[in-house]
């Protein structure tokens, strides 16, 4: 298939500019504290373009009046600036053409300098970029990275100098070193953007302090963890927020993207000391996929003995091992010991540890191989070294990644360096080797979570939107941002969330007759827009049999609260019909301020926050991400039924998660819905409390994950008369779309995807079906057949270039029974359409020169082609919008 994204030169901002510069200009004052190692490392890394400087002269650098007096535009800019000269400079190289800068001091302003000149900065307070593989090194490092595979975007100078010290120390190289510092104008998305796009990039560090744009920084990591591991770490997330939900939020967002998130350093360097050099072996059956299954090999039973606990301890499993392979394992073996998981050598193993290393990185059972070694009197630890060395390179990436642990520092030192200068992902304790373990499969797992295939089946919603806006409108009305729980339960049933039956009553007696008309047991419920809480003021009875009773407790009620809160504004009772023993949980819409609305799930009751047992994701939730979210919580054990708890109706409680996401999207306006408790049985749920909070008036939220754009679905209707249904794609449709792929004929698949594919692959399936609706749109035409399922005929795509969003390449297919219909053509004008309302001004196409029927549709419709520049039998077709 080809590249759907292609950087192109333009009179506007380049990524290519910034990431992979020809020519670089450093306007520097001496007296700023950058200056001088900028300079240092500007002329130190080889660069392989021209280097110039304005204000200073420096060994190794064309110097320069003015950026007026440059022969020619430099690509980036590096400002060594006080603040106050930096808008003079960055209009002056606006006005030369060059849009890309790095702001490495302090620029307060920089944003809206940025807004005024057009120039895009790393910044403020950038630690630099370097880009080994060319030679620059436009850094504040202390030490100059090696070329490598390993990508570092961060916020944290600091940080990235002891990245860049460590992975000196241990050979790591990189591709790129990416300050955001401020995080100004160049964010994460564009970073990330770039790197995905960047075949020299094999994994990616990520150090977060503030994401400016949530919904492009999602998008891109999703990109970039579609193709290779990311891994992320954030500081200062639970002192700037001590409940720990906005940490939980990051964490969620990063799940959703594919990212795996570490939470400090030490793990942080283990992750990138494991990606920089191991890879998960390919292929496996499902058992796989989850990519735990640790085997540990050791010279010494104690060290074997820890590692497994590290790998228990760390949600991991030790390999269990076949008859076949224990029998062969024995003749590695001293006399009278035996195989078993650990497997011990004995300390005098020399070069078996290396051939029994190779031996379980061979097993399909083995997921990942833990070699530990002590050093031994009997024993040369070098000879051992290289034979460890031999055996982790050998079945390349069909065999399971192999992770040395070479304990002790005055002779293991050395030989640890020498095998991490050989590629090996080698640590100095066995826990830390277990980490690196760990780290692959919970990467593994993410991003396979990420792209899961969801079934084709699809909760059918059909809320009353109409009574909520009323709801909404008259508590606004009021002056109210906070529902009554009446009016919080009525939006959830405008949703069909089930709830309890409840009447509102103004005073004792009211109450009584209220009970009498909904039946016994009855819940009595004091109103009362100040009570956020109304158990902890003896505001809640329960188990009420009688009308008696329940006027008596009215009464009570009344005076207990008026006793404790005599402030507090009473507006009556709410009496419900009580509903039967049941599990109760707790359903949460809440609001980041990073990353926005969340839904959080878990135990409920009066002590849910005493429980801490919340899992949280980010909205739009269709039922696979909601059974996934219940699947976090601790509460979800209890769910299959424990002891006196019998199972509860699971899908049921996602049905509700589904409903509670749909909320979020529909109506913005709305900051917190709580709903506690969530009665759960194995019959089903009811909704027994509700709070609602709408946002400040004017003020919406914004998702952080586009929603399904619902409203581009539209009936069409074909030459034949048949009415079709033309909507976007959604994760559901993967089934479909394998069946849709099934009907092309031979000769349409290699026109398609420039391949003879013989099926679409799940990776595929997932790229083409679980798409980011800002960046991409794509149609599907389907009909519904007899057996209610529906079957795809024909699908259109348009993806936006991150790097230039004002271009678009499309895609589209049509099953060869429904040509001649007009089809294909209403299948691009959607895409034109769509294109139009999003900024689009030039849709362009690769099509192989040999697909005449092509050619000539897209002529028809406008387009102009040329055979393409690269590549001998594509055309390069294009549309001005």
């Amino acid at each position: 298939m080809p590249a759907m994204i292609s950087v192109r030169g333009s009179a506007s901002f380049r990524a290519a500019a910034m990431f992979r510069p020809r020519s670089v200009v450093l306007l520097a004052d001496p007296g700023q504290p950058e200056t001088a190692t900028i300079a240092r490392n500007l002329t130190g890394g080889g660069f392989q373009g021209k280097l110039r400087v304005i204000g200073m002269a420096v060994d190794g650098m064309a110097a320069a009046a003015s950026v007026e007096e440059l022969p020619d535009a430099p690509d980036l800019a590096v400002l060594c600036l006080p603040p106050d000269r930096l808008e003079v400079a960055m209009a002056a190289l606006a006005e030369r053409g060059c849009l890309a800068a790095v702001v490495p001091g302090a620029a307060p302003d920089l944003a809206a300098i940025s807004a005024r000149t057009g120039v895009k900065a790393l910044g403020q307070g950038s630690f630099g970029l370097c880009v080994p593989a060319i030679g620059l090194n436009a850094s504040l490092a202390h030490i100059a990275p090696a070329p490598g595979k390993l990508a570092l975007v961060t916020q944290s100078a600091a940080l990235a100098r002891v990245v860049l010290d460590w992975a000196a120390a241990e050979a790591v190289g990189f591709s790129h070193v990416i300050g955001i510092g401020g995080n100004a104008t160049i964010g994460f998305a564009m970073a990330l953007d770039w790197l995905a796009r960047d075949v020299g990039t094999n994994a990616v560090l990520l150090d977060l302090r503030r994401i400016r744009n949530r919904r492009a920084f999602v998008s891109a990591a999703r990109a970039v963890a579609r193709t290779r591991p990311v891994v992320a770490i954030r500081a200062g997330g639970r002192s700037a927020d001590a409940s720990g939900i906005g940490d939980c939020v990051m964490e969620a967002a990063l799940r959703r993207a594919g990212v795996l998130r570490v939470s400090g350093l030490e793990d942080f360097l283990s992750a990138a000391e494991t990606l920089a050099r191991v890879r998960p072996r390919l292929g496996g059956g499902p058992d796989a996929l989850r990519g735990d299954r640790v085997a540990i090999v050791t010279n010494g039973i104690g060290m074997g003995h820890l590692a497994a606990d590290a790998v228990l301890s760390g949600g991991g499993r030790l390999a269990q091992f076949s008859p076949e392979s224990l029998a062969a394992f024995a003749m590695l073996l001293p006399e009278g010991w035996h195989a078993g998981s650990p497997l011990s050598l004995g300390p005098a193993s020399g070069p078996r540890l290396a051939e029994a290393t190779a031996m379980l990185a061979a097993l399909p059972e083995v997921d990942s191989v833990v070699a530990l070694h002590a050093p031994a009197a009997e024993e040369a630890g070098d000879v051992a070294a290289e034979a460890m060395i031999a055996a982790a390179r050998t079945g390349g990436q069909r065999a399971a990644p192999v992770l040395v642990s070479w304990c002790g520092q005055a002779t293991a030192g050395r030989q640890r360096q020498a095998m991490a200068k050989s590629g090996l992902a080698v640590f100095a304790t066995p826990e830390a080797a277990v980490r690196g373990a760990l780290h692959l499969a919970r990467d593994r797992r993410n991003r396979a979570a990420a792209a899961e295939l969801p079934s084709r089946e699809v909760l059918d919603l059909a809320p009353d939107r109409t009574s909520v806006r009323r709801i909404l409108e008259g508590a606004r009305a009021e002056y109210r941002r906070t529902l009554t729980e009446e009016e919080a339960l009525g939006v959830l049933a405008a949703y069909g969330v089930p709830t309890v039956p409840g009447r509102r009553a103004a005073g004792p007696q009211e109450a009584a007759d209220a009970a009498a008309m909904l039946g016994f047991p009855a819940v009595l419920k004091i109103l009362s827009p100040d009570l956020r809480h109304k158990s902890e003021v003896g505001g809640v009875v329960v188990g009420l049999s009688t009308a008696g009773a329940v006027k008596a407790e009215a009464k009570a009620m009344l005076a207990r609260v008026r006793a404790k809160l005599p402030e507090a504004r009473i507006e009556g009772f709410l009496v419900q019909r009580q509903a039967a023993r049941a599990l109760e949980l707790r359903l949460r819409l809440g609001d980041d301020a990073m990353f926005g609305p969340w839904i959080g799930f878990g135990q409920g009751g009066t002590a849910a926050d005493l429980a801490e047992d919340e899992a949280h994701d980010l909205p739009p939730l269709n039922l696979a991400l909601a059974n996934q979210l219940i699947s976090r919580s601790r509460t979800a054990r209890v769910m299959g039924g424990f002891r006196d708890h019998p199972p509860v109706n699971q899908g049921a409680v996602a049905d509700v998660l589904v409903r509670l996401s749909q909320i979020a999207v529909d109506f913005p306006e709305i900051e917190a819905l709580t709903l506690n408790p969530l009665f759960a049985d194995s019959t089903g749920v009811l909704a027994a409390d509700a709070h609602l909070v709408m946002r400040p008036e004017g003020e919406c939220g914004v998702l952080a994950i586009p929603p399904y754009p619902a409203e581009l679905t539209r009936p069409w209707r074909t030459r034949a008369g048949e009415v079709l249904t033309i909507r976007p794609v959604r994760p559901e449709d993967a089934e479909t779309h394998g069946e849709f792929f099934h009907t092309l004929a031979p000769e349409d698949v290699r026109w398609r995807f420039f391949s003879p594919l013989k099926e679409l692959s799940p990776t595929l399936t997932a790229r083409l079906t679980q798409i980011d609706y800002d960046r991409e749109i794509a149609f599907v035409a389907s009909r519904r057949r007899a057996d209610g399922r529906d079957e795809t005929l024909a699908v259109s795509r348009l993806i936006r270039d991150p790097a230039e969003p004002t271009h678009a390449e499309f895609a589209v297919v049509v099953s060869r029974s429904m040509k001649g219909q007009g089809l294909g053509r209403h299948m691009m004008e959607r895409l034109f359409e769509w294109g139009r309302a999003n900024g689009v001004r030039e849709i362009m196409g690769h099509v192989l020169a040999d697909n005449a029927p092509m050619l000539a549709f897209v002529r028809r419709l406008g387009f102009s082609a040329k055979r393409s520049p690269e590549e001998e039998d594509v055309m390069e077709t294009r549309l001005s919008l």
